[in-house]
């Protein structure tokens, strides 16, 4: 299946199923590297319509990094942190927090 009739697939999905945050995460993950403009909108659309689905803020918060866009993948980071202590996710908490402090060092930021 090709990359194209995969992000297809995947758009009937979240016409069906709009309330199932999935489909738009799948959807960013799948346009990040082929339409980033695209992918930016899905995060963005997960950020603010479906703020407890806690694998949004991992993948979000590095591809907004990858951007450049140094604060707001701070502020995504910071709240996906908050989201897995308030979830009691212990495995995406240390997962975010290792990949916060990395950010942290390599943007040069405290």
């Amino acid at each position: 299946m090709s990359k194209l009739s995969r992000i297809e697939m995947l758009k009937v999905f979240a016409e069906q199923e709009p309330e199932n945050p999935f489909n738009w995460y799948a959807l960013a993950l799948e346009n990040q590297n082929s339409d980033p403009e695209n992918a930016a909108a899905y995060f963005d659309k997960l950020l603010t319509e479906h703020l407890v689905y806690l694998p949004t803020y991992f993948h979000a918060a590095a591809f907004f990094n990858d951007l450049g866009e140094i604060e707001k993948a701070k502020e995504i980071y910071e709240n996906g942190i908050r989201l897995a202590e308030v979830q009691n996710d212990e495995k995406t908490l240390k997962e975010l927090k290792n990949s916060y402090q990395n950010f942290l060092f390599e943007n040069d930021l405290d």
